[in-house]
């Protein structure tokens, strides 16, 4: 086990002017699950090559523990990969495939087996051990993939997108495994993926991506707080975070015919930009005789919740094509669809950014 580092690591592809990476400075603790999460050409997945050695460092530096390993081949570096495809043998067996490593290694047949039985018995495939992959189930696919990770004993596991391949309902049931299992065996773990939802439940930290550029890491509980900008606000969260761009005047931030109130010590980081974006979570919203204006285009009730989706009253936005919004709600007081609601904003939880830079100015 190991702490791993990005030092400014930079990877510029052949023929491309924008780097697919660009000065990624990162530090993973030791044991610590680490999630990089951003949409599709982010870069979340060289990042990861380029710790596996999968890809070349065309700046900057990778370290696992106290070695350098930017320039070693992967075989050197003690690292163990979970693909999205699972990268499994046909024509071996579920045991040969777990300890194919291992042999290429040169371990012994009777260190191969106690070492696959391990895993097995960790992964509840021991009455599998005999069987080959098309004989499995997706998800038990997936649990050979990393019990083949796991009879290495690297230092660091690295996997990239892997559950993406499973149904929705066994993902939620994977994802509660790899947590639980990487959380007993304490290895330092890097995964990918593109599902913030994911991302928000397993990891002890999040780094989120965009461009090949990092714009946040923290724990998932923070950046759902306090994000530090406009990309990061509107990522996480789902539904998403209600981004309303106003106008600043005296006492707050004019949307519509409502202004919300906002502090002088907030307006005042704006200095002469006028054009603030109020970033408010679903369920900050509350139906009052005051607030802003939303006409009702869409409800979905969800037993003690409702959410209600729709656009800003008297904007002129055509309920296809502008800017929709979502409110969650108590089921007990549900308007219905074309009606106009006010709501009130929890000022406690309101989040102001600046519209041009992006960047946050709340505290």
């Amino acid at each position: 086990m190991a702490a791993v580092s990005y030092n400014e690591a930079t990877r510029i592809y052949p023929g491309t002017e924008r780097p697919a990476v660009d000065k990624l400075q990162l530090d993973i603790g030791d044991g610590e699950f680490m999630v990089l999460v951003g949409p599709s050409g982010c870069g979340k997945s060289t990042s990861l090559r380029m710790l596996a050695g999968l890809e070349e460092v065309n700046a900057g530096s990778i370290t696992i523990g106290d070695r350098d390993v930017t320039d070693l081949p992967p075989k050197d570096r003690d690292i163990a990969m979970v693909f999205q495809n699972y990268a499994l043998y046909p024509h071996m067996t579920v045991a040969d495939n777990m300890g194919f490593a291992l042999k290429m290694q040169g371990k012994s047949k009777a260190e191969r087996q106690e070492r696959v039985l391990e895993a097995a018995k960790l992964l509840g495939l021991e009455e599998f051990l005999n069987r080959k992959p098309k004989a499995l189930s997706g998800g038990q696919r997936q649990r050979v993939a990393m019990g083949r990770a796991i009879v290495r004993n690297p230092q660091v596991f690295l996997m990239d997108e892997p559950l993406s391949n499973l149904d929705a309902k066994l993902r939620v049931q994977t994802r509660t495994q790899i947590g639980a299992l990487q959380a007993r065996l304490g290895v330092t773990t890097v995964y990918v993926t593109h599902d913030q939802v994911e991302a928000m439940t397993m990891g002890d930290r999040v780094a989120v991506m965009k461009d090949g550029v990092l714009q946040q890491c923290d724990s998932p509980l923070t950046l759902y707080d306090k994000p530090q900008n406009l990309f990061v606000a509107g990522f996480i969260g789902s539904p998403a975070m209600n981004l309303i761009e106003g106008t600043a005047t005296e006492g707050g931030v004019k949307v519509g015919d409502y202004t919300v109130p906002v502090s002088r010590e907030v307006l005042s980081k704006a200095g002469n930009d006028k054009n603030l974006t109020l970033g408010i979570r679903p369920e900050n919203f509350s139906i009052g005789e005051q607030g802003i204006g939303l006409d009702v285009v869409m409800v979905e009730e969800l037993g003690a919740d409702s959410y209600l989706y729709g656009t800003l009253a008297a904007s002129q936005e055509s309920e296809i094509t502008g800017n929709q919004y979502v409110a969650r709600i108590s089921s007990r007081q549900t308007p219905s669809r074309g009606n106009t609601v006010r709501l009130a904003v929890d000022l406690d939880n309101l989040h102001v950014f600046s519209t041009a830079s992006g960047e946050r100015l709340s505290d």
